[in-house]
């Protein structure tokens, strides 16, 4: 059986990481039936309403655990849609890392509420996603954010089935089931270019044994999978490093001449990163791959990508390498005893896991392309936008558009023919686009690693043309 347990909060106030789950009065009620042969580990325990950020007369929100196992707890926090919550789509939003917490998108990027100066309060958000969707955000893989116990994934397709198992638990729990049948937005950003692939992947996979009566479980249909400034192909992407220090379009030239021959060196050179991240490849899933992957991600990392970036912020050019923008007010408001017990948070909250990060790092994760699983997804006719900030250097934009160049689907040789177009809202060029069937590409102007916060009036409309399922298009 599936247990749900349940603390609920009245309405009011406002608001990382602390201490331990004795703040939280839980009441114990039963549910159906959950079908997994862990049935006694696995539960939903939340609280409802805490008041926490978003504040908007009558929509509710539930935060809390989804125990996908013994000493597996993963956090959740849901915001019901503004707007028409019992119409409107479904909405998961999964940040990157590997290892950090989705709470950075709740904060700093599309969620309900941003946090001031001083750490102390929140103030609503005008262009959150939750204006038109209701939104999922979880920290996943364990021991990401608030999620808390056994850290034993280490690889973007063993993390999969963990999610797939907390999707499970949120949908047969009763308080959400309802939300099943809607329209399923799948929206991630950075690792999101390896999460995204491959959890839809997985879902598919998933489904299909369910419709041939293999497996009994609730179907995760996915409608739209949008991935911002996400990491698809290292190959492709490291070599990108190169040719955005040597000339970023709308910014120049990031690095001095002597700069730009050592990382020409460094990528094309014998021994370098291209032909490491090759063996790498070539590698696949033997027992030395691990080893090798993890050389070649180290090399690149230390040789192309730390001096392509030099002293600026590696999510943004603009700035320096002591960006202040997006702020970080959140994470001492997430680390405040009085927020995390309305919440029902249990642990203290950290923004990135090194332990997480540790265990994708030893099996040469990052170094992996997701690209066949991409390519496959949109040559299904997936709804698909991949789209990223031009002031992101991390996984800039010119790595991403060389992934989707390279993918093998349908469409392939139509977007190499189509043109860039301009994007406008209100006659203001927000990105330049590339629409192909279900398919697109978008650069975002002026917009760095979390397109959200720096482009949010963009980004919604981006969100809401993806939901309509149009191609994307200008706006007045």
């Amino acid at each position: 059986m599936l247990q749900i347990i349940v603390s609920s909060l009245t309405q009011g106030g406002v608001i990382v990481p602390c201490l331990l789950a004795a703040f939280l009065a839980v009441a114990t009620s039963s549910a159906g039936s959950f079908l997994d042969e862990q049935a006694n580990d696995t539960q939903i325990r939340y609280t409802t309403n805490s008041g926490v950020c978003e504040t908007t007369p009558g929509v509710k929100q539930i935060s809390g655990y989804l125990d996908v196992g013994s000493n597996m707890s993963m956090w959740f926090w849901f915001f019901e849609s503004r707007n028409e919550p019992e119409s409107a789509p479904f909405t998961l939003w999964l940040n990157g890392g590997p290892g950090c917490s989705s709470m950075i998108g709740v904060f700093q990027e599309n969620g309900p509420c941003h946090v001031t100066l001083d750490g102390n309060e929140t103030f609503l958000n005008p262009y959150s996603w939750n204006n038109i969707s209701n939104m999922l955000y979880i920290d996943q893989p364990i021991g990401s954010g608030f999620s808390y116990g056994t850290i034993d994934v280490n690889s973007t397709f063993a993390a999969a089935p963990t999610v797939w198992q907390a999707l499970q638990i949120f949908f047969e729990s009763g308080k959400f089931e309802q939300y099943q049948s809607r329209e399923f937005i799948f929206a991630t950003e950075s690792y999101g270019g390896h999460y995204g692939p491959a959890f839809v992947t997985y879902f598919d996979e998933q489904n299909a044994k369910i419709q041939s009566g293999t497996l009994q479980a609730e179907q995760l249909k996915v409608s739209a999978l949008m991935i911002n400034n996400g990491w698809y192909d290292p190959l492709l992407q490291n070599e990108a490093y190169v040719t955005f220090a040597t000339y970023a379009p709308g910014y120049g030239q990031l690095q001095n001449d002597t700069v730009l021959a050592q990382l020409n060196e460094a990528f094309y050179g014998p021994g370098g990163c291209l032909e490491q991240e090759l063996d790498c490849y070539i590698a696949g899933e033997s027992a030395e791959s691990n080893q090798i992957c993890n050389t070649a991600d180290a090399y690149c990392i230390d040789y192309v990508f730390v001096p392509a970036v030099g002293d600026r912020d590696a999510d943004d050019l603009r700035q320096n390498a002591s960006a202040l923008f997006p702020p970080e007010y959140y994470v001492a408001y997430l680390q405040n005893p009085e927020v995390m017990a309305r919440i029902g948070a249990e642990v203290q909250y950290q923004e990135c896991s090194y332990p997480v990060d540790d265990e994708f790092e030893r099996t040469g994760d990052d170094a992996r392309t997701l690209l066949p699983e991409l390519g496959a997804l949109a040559n299904s006719g997936l709804k698909m936008l991949i789209w990223a900030g031009d002031a992101d250097i991390n996984c800039n934009w010119l790595g991403a558009h060389a992934s989707v160049l390279a993918m093998e689907w349908y469409g392939s040789a139509a977007l190499h023919a189509t043109p860039f177009v301009n994007m406008t809202i209100g006659g203001h060029p927000v990105a330049a686009v590339q629409n192909v069937d279900n398919f697109t590409f978008a650069r975002v102007y002026e917009s760095g690693h979390e397109v959200p916060a720096f482009q949010p009036q963009a980004a919604l409309e981006i969100f809401t043309q993806v939901i309509k399922k149009e191609q994307l298009h200008s706006v007045d």
